[in-house]
C-alpha cells in the first residue's frame, strides 16, 4: 500500500534523548530531540517508541539477581497469565496484557546492572498520553506506537511489533476493496501497525541508543483512533493453536 502521496515512507532516526529515567517526561525528551535542525514532525508523521525507554520512564523496572535463574523464573511467572512452553531457561508465556512472547516480556537488556525492565502497563495508554503531549506543546497531530522485539512461531529472527499504539490504525481492514486485477479480496487485514514498527527498528536498532524514530509518509486513512489491544491481540475464540 503506497503512500497517499505515492512518495513512498521516509524513517527518520531521533537521536540524542539521551538515557531515560523513572520518571522522565518522555514527551519533553522527545520535543527536545525533535529540535534538532533538519528534524522538524510534521503533521501526519508517527512517531515510533521502543518500549524500553516508555517502561523506563513510566518505572517499570524491577531489581533482579541475574545470576539467579530461579529469581528471574519467578519473575517471568509473576508477569504471565499462562505459561505455553518452556525449554531451559527461556519461557513462552501469555501477558496479562494478552501477547505471546518470550519470558513475559521481561528484558535485561539496555538496562542498569541487577535490573529488570517490565512491560508497560497499557502500552495504548501510554501511546495517547504522547500524542496528547506532542499535540499540547508542538501543535501537531501524529500517530505514536509503541514496539517492542518479539520472536515469530516458526520463523527465526526477531523482529519489532507494536505493543501499543495511538492516533494511527493498528490494522487496514481491505476486505471487500479490489486487489490489482480486479478481485474482491476476502481475508485480508494488513496489520500496519507491526509493519511500521518493524520498519522504523531498521535505523533504530539495538545498539545505537536510538530509542524513537519518526515514520514519514503513510496514508492519511491511517491517522485514526486505534489500539493495539482492540485490533491486533487475537482472541481466544479464534486462537487455533492455544
Amino acid at each position: 500500500m503506497p503512500s497517499e502521496a505515492d512518495g513512498g515512507i521516509t524513517l527518520i532516526p531521533i537521536r540524542g534523548m539521551g538515557e531515560v529515567h523513572p520518571g522522565d517526561d518522555l514527551v519533553d525528551l522527545l520535543v527536545a530531540a525533535l529540535s534538532s535542525p533538519g528534524l522538524e514532525l510534521r503533521d501526519g508523521d508517527v512517531v515510533v517508541v521502543t518500549q524500553k525507554v516508555v517502561s523506563k520512564a513510566e518505572g517499570r523496572l524491577v531489581a533482579i539477581d541475574t545470576a539467579d535463574p530461579a529469581a528471574k523464573a519467578a519473575l517471568v511467572e509473576s508477569e504471565s497469565v499462562r505459561i505455553l512452553r518452556r525449554r531451559g531457561e527461556l519461557v513462552i508465556s501469555e501477558t496479562k496484557h494478552g501477547f505471546i512472547c518470550a519470558n513475559a516480556g521481561v528484558d535485561l537488556s539496555n538496562v542498569a546492572s541487577g535490573q529488570a525492565a517490565l512491560l508497560p502497563l497499557d502500552s495504548d495508554r501510554s501511546a495517547r498520553g504522547i500524542v496528547d503531549g506532542l499535540r499540547g506543546r508542538m501543535g501537531i497531530e501524529v500517530g505514536v506506537i509503541i514496539s517492542d522485539t518479539f520472536g515469530r512461531t516458526w520463523r527465526r529472527g526477531v523482529t519489532d511489533v507494536a505493543i501499543g499504539c495511538a492516533g494511527v490504525a493498528a490494522v487496514v481492514d481491505l476486505r471487500g476493496t479490489e486487489d490489482a486485477g480486479g478481485r474482491e479480496l476476502q481475508a485480508t487485514e494488513v496489520c500496519v501497525a507491526d509493519e511500521l514498527a518493524s520498519a522504523a527498528e531498521l535505523v533504530m536498532g539495538k545498539d545505537r541508543n536510538v530509542p524513537a524514530a519518526v515514520v514519514r509518509g503513510v496514508p492519511s486513512s491511517w491517522l485514526r483512533r486505534a489500539s493495539v489491544a482492540d485490533e491486533i491481540v487475537r482472541p481466544p475464540s479464534e486462537d487455533l493453536f492455544r
